[in-house]
Parts: C-alpha cells; sequence; structure tokens
C-alpha cells in the first residue's frame, strides 16, 4: 500500500510538472521563405527566457495556412500579412464568409515586400508584360496569391491572360532554373533565400512597379505601402526597383493567456540581436514600431505591453 502510494504521488508530481509547461507553437511558413528561420528564433528566445516554455517553429504554408491552423487550435502563434489578417478578422477576399473574429494581433514585425521576379531571358519588364506568360502567383490560397491577384487587377489583367501555376518560394525558383515559368510573384522580407540561389545561376530580374499600377492598387487595398527593392539585394540585379509592401505580423487567439502573451512581447523586444542572426530582416523588427499596420484588435496581454511601453 506504501509502494502503490508512492507510485501515486511521484505521477501526481510528473502530471503537475507536465501541466506547468508552456506549450507553444509557432506557425511560420515555408523554409526557403523569411518567416521559418525568424519563427526558429523566437522559440529559441521564448525557450531561453520563459520559465517552463516548451516553444517550437512549424513549416507551414505561410498566412491562410496559420490563420486555419490557429483556428483550429493546431497553432498558438502565427506570422502572416496584415492584410490577410484583415481579411481573415472580416471574412473578405481570401477568407470570404470565414470571418475569425477572435484573431487577436501582437506586433507588426517588417515590411513583406512584394517581390516580382523574372527570367532575364522573359522579356519581362512590367507587369502588363506577363501577359501571355507562364507565371507563379504563389501556393494556391495563399497571401502571396491574395497580392499577385491584386496587382495584376491594377495593371488591367485576370488570371485568364496569364498561364497560372501555384507554386511556393521554392517551387518558383526551381521552376524558373529549369525555364518552366517565365516568371514568379514572391512576398516577404528581402532578400528571399529562394530568389537569392536563383540568381546565382540563372540571369534574373525583378520587375518594377509604376507609380500609376501603385496608386491604383493602393487606392483600393489600403494596406499597401509604396516601398523600393535596393540594387544589388540580389546577384546580378544592380537597379534598385520601385515596387509594393505590406506588414509581416505576429497574431494569437484571444483566448491565449494574457501573461504569456506579455512575457513573449517583452522578452523577444529584449532579444533582438538572436532575430537579427535568423535574418537581415530581424533588424527591422522594433517597438518602435510595433504598432504600425496592425489591422486586427490587439490582445489584450499586447495592449498592457505597450501601455506599459508608452509611459
Amino acid at each position: 500500500m506504501k509502494k502503490l502510494l508512492v507510485i501515486a504521488l511521484c505521477m501526481l508530481a510528473v502530471t503537475g510538472a507536465f501541466a506547468q509547461q508552456k506549450f507553444i507553437a509557432i506557425g511560420t511558413g515555408g523554409t526557403a521563405g523569411t518567416y521559418y528561420p525568424l519563427g526558429g528564433a523566437m522559440a529559441e528566445i521564448w525557450n531561453k527566457n520563459i520559465a517552463k516554455m516548451n516553444a517550437t517553429a512549424q513549416s507551414t504554408g505561410a498566412s491562410i495556412a496559420n490563420v486555419n491552423l490557429l483556428r483550429d487550435g493546431k497553432v498558438d502563434v502565427i506570422i502572416l500579412q496584415n492584410d490577410v489578417a484583415f481579411y481573415a478578422l472580416n471574412g473578405v477576399e481570401l477568407l470570404q464568409d470565414k470571418a475569425y473574429k477572435d484573431i487577436r494581433g501582437m506586433a507588426c514585425l517588417y515590411n513583406e515586400t512584394v517581390q516580382l521576379v523574372a527570367l532575364e531571358s522573359s522579356g519581362i519588364k512590367s507587369v502588363a508584360d506577363l501577359k501571355g506568360k507562364k507565371v507563379s502567383v504563389g501556393a494556391a490560397g495563399s497571401g502571396v496569391e491574395a497580392n499577385a491577384r491584386q496587382i495584376l487587377e491594377a495593371a488591367g489583367l485576370t488570371y485568364n491572360d496569364i498561364k497560372v501555376q501555384y507554386l511556393s518560394f521554392g517551387e518558383s525558383a526551381s521552376n524558373l532554373k529549369d525555364g518552366n515559368i517565365d516568371a514568379a510573384f514572391t512576398t516577404g522580407g528581402f532578400p528571399i533565400a529562394a530568389i537569392q540561389d536563383l540568381a546565382v545561376s540563372r540571369k534574373t530580374v525583378l520587375v518594377p512597379m509604376d507609380k500609376a499600377l501603385v496608386d491604383k492598387l493602393m487606392k483600393k487595398w489600403a494596406f499597401y505601402t509604396p516601398t523600393v527593392i535596393p540594387a544589388g539585394t540580389y546577384k546580378g540585379i544592380d537597379v534598385a526597383t520601385p515596387s509594393v509592401a505590406v506588414k509581416s505580423m505576429l497574431a494569437v487567439s484571444a483566448k491565449l493567456d494574457a501573461n504569456l502573451v506579455y512575457e513573449m512581447l517583452k522578452t523577444m523586444f529584449e532579444n533582438t540581436p538572436r532575430l537579427v542572426a535568423a535574418h537581415s530582416q530581424g533588424a527591422n523588427i522594433k517597438l518602435e514600431t510595433a504598432l504600425d499596420g496592425m489591422s486586427i484588435p490587439l490582445h489584450p496581454g499586447a495592449e498592457k505591453f505597450y501601455k506599459e511601453f508608452k509611459k
């Protein structure tokens, strides 16, 4: 009897310790993008600085996939574009009639620049030149695809005007290398690893977006901002390229513990050098700009954190 009591007490102690663990799954993106390395760095920061934290970064289909994973309770923190967060909250665009009212914001991170890359041999010099070409618009149902469709519309084109391919960053780069497609839309913090790899082996260009197109795009979709991809971002592309950007951001469920959200934000912003080490865009993740572009309501834990920061 005494032995059974000891075993039972040991089991209770183990169960109690297990219950105190904070298991956090982070929905990121493909391994060739920007979300995945940054998500890994966040997990490392939280594991090191929050007691009993067990955070892991998961490779996913990025923004839209992450919204659905968060809605289904399969992840706890997601990285996504601020435009997709807006679609999710309001049930519009890619998430038409699928409103997710419990999605809440943690922080905006850095510009997600639309980078339309093409083979130099394709002769593509503008968005209008995509007509009749084989073009990757991103993975089906992704935030990249929404960007591609909206930009094509601003240029007076639809999917009927191009030969549509639904490919991830890595798949787009591979198919450009092999000459299977002419151009690909990508959206992310530059440099994108897949484009870096492509530019080493094939002569590529970044397709500029002129002011008229950008103005028309922003008139309909206010979350876009004009930006420039600097010369030299990718091998062999020695001219600055005008484009547009949205914002990447962290989001969680309204049900996540407020104190935990507070601690995750606090420790993340106290350890930004680890984010910089993971990806150059980590240098743009700053407390001072964390609310710029916030397109959904803040989580209460985040509200508390930013109120304290402003004091």
